[in-house]
C-alpha cells in the first residue's frame, strides 16, 4: 500500500520561508521519481518540482532559484525548502509519486502566505 504523508504547512509571511516535508511508504523509494505539486484557490493543480531517485532535479520556472527539492533514499523522506515566499504561493502542497503505473497523492498540506 503506497503512502505519502506531507508535513510541514503553514502560515508565513510574505518573504518568509516553509520546509514541507513528505514520508513515502510501499514504493521501492530510492528509484521513485517523486514530485511536489500545488493546487491555490480556483486554479488547477500544477507541478512545482521533481527529484529522481538519483537526485536530478527539475523545476517550474516560477519557482527556480527560490524552490530546493530534496530526498533522502535512506529515510524514504523528500523535502521542499521553499524561501522568498508571496501571496502567490498561497495553495495546498502535495507530494506525489507514479508506481506501478499508477498515480499517488499524499493529502495535502496548506500553505498561506500573508503579505
Amino acid at each position: 500500500q503506497v503512502q505519502l504523508v506531507e508535513s510541514g504547512g503553514g502560515l508565513v509571511q510574505a518573504g518568509g520561508s516553509l520546509r514541507l516535508s513528505c514520508a513515502a511508504s510501499g514504493i521501492f523509494f530510492s528509484i521513485a521519481v517523486m514530485g511536489w505539486y500545488r493546487q491555490a484557490p480556483g486554479k488547477e493543480r500544477e507541478l512545482v518540482a521533481q527529484i529522481t531517485g538519483a537526485g536530478n532535479t527539475m523545476y517550474a520556472d516560477s519557482m527556480k532559484g527560490r524552490f530546493t527539492i530534496s530526498r533522502d533514499n535512506a529515510k524514504n523522506m523528500v523535502w521542499l525548502q521553499m524561501n522568498s515566499l508571496n501571496s502567490e504561493d498561497t495553495a495546498d502542497y502535495y507530494c506525489a509519486t507514479k508506481w506501478g503505473g499508477n498515480d499517488y497523492w499524499g493529502q495535502g498540506t496548506q500553505v498561506t502566505v500573508s503579505s
